[in-house]
């Protein structure tokens, strides 16, 4: 759905949603921060493993990503589990909601970066793994590994 890379330099990523789920799509979205959360998202004290987006009453939610109250934020810190709204088009709503009324889909937080100044997270549309497919994915990038190894000793 969204074009291009996502050059920006991440400043979370969700490493274990990739193991734990094939992504089929991605979507950029915007989030709703408070002041003291996004000075703590600068510091790169987020933490996505948990994370997952929901979709309620025509709007995309943000559940279990922890950021970490800001050291210098007094009395105006933030709930660290508090549920996000993320800022997305009515279509790409309407698509995640089609997309997770599916059995086995979910949408997973893949990244956070800045994109000019704005706090952006990447969301994937992902398909959970079963146990072997886990488990043959790590065998092709070992296999992969051990072929670039070889071709490296070779030059």
């Amino acid at each position: 759905m969204t074009k291009g890379k996502h050059n920006e330099r991440p400043l979370a990523q969700n490493r274990k949603a990739g193991h734990d789920y094939s992504i089929i799509d991605t979507i950029e979205a915007g989030v709703v921060l408070t002041g003291t959360e996004i000075k703590s998202i600068r510091n790169r004290r987020i933490n996505l493993k948990d994370g997952f987006a929901q979709v309620r009453n025509g709007e995309v939610w943000l559940m279990n990503v922890h950021i970490s109250p800001y050291d210098q934020g007094n009395q105006f810190n933030h709930d660290p589990l508090r549920k996000r709204k993320l800022l997305l088009h009515k279509k790409q709503i309407q698509r995640l909601m089609n997309e997770s009324s599916n059995k086995g889909i979910t949408i997973v937080p893949l990244k956070v970066y800045l994109k000019g100044g704005f706090a952006k997270v990447l969301l994937g549309i992902g398909k959970g793994k079963r146990a072997y497919d886990k488990r043959e994915s790590i065998k092709r990038k070992d296999q992969e590994r051990q072929i670039q190894r070889t071709l490296k000793n070779y030059s």
